[in-house]
């Protein structure tokens, strides 16, 4: 199964402190996971804010996430009009323009934000690590 990857998954799985239940999606041989250039955009900006949950160095993410194998699903302007049509339950721009990406491409999002497990029953809604 192809699996879009959110960029808070990813920052777990950067940093190794991934659950058991993401763990099972990700090292799942037979899913094929992206990540989506958005996700890598929005760690540059948060970092350069200097937000305490994006610490991690984008080119060294980038490079890891190629290395490891992980597609790049990039922007297109048909994922970005279909943000316009979604409802107003979230108001993170970047989770919205990946669940855009992943319902146009058709494709599950791996998630642990319960806001946009309302969104769609595509998403796949990982509990947050405590």
């Amino acid at each position: 199964m192809r699996l879009l990857l959110d960029t808070g998954i990813i920052l777990w799985t950067a940093t190794g402190k991934s659950n058991a239940e993401a763990a099972r999606y990700i090292n799942d041989t037979d899913n094929v996971l992206l990540f989506s250039s958005a996700s890598i955009w929005e760690v540059v900006i948060k970092r350069n804010l200097r937000r305490a949950d994006f610490t991690v160095n984008p080119v060294s993410l980038y490079s890891g996430l190629i290395s490891a194998g992980y597609e790049e699903l990039p922007v297109f302007g048909k994922h970005t009009l279909l943000v316009g049509t979604l409802p107003p339950l979230h108001k993170d721009p970047f989770d919205r323009l990946l669940l855009a990406q992943a319902m146009y491409e058709g494709i599950p999002l791996l998630t642990s934000d319960k806001m946009l497990a309302q969104y769609s029953s595509s998403v796949i809604h990982i509990p947050a690590m405590k």
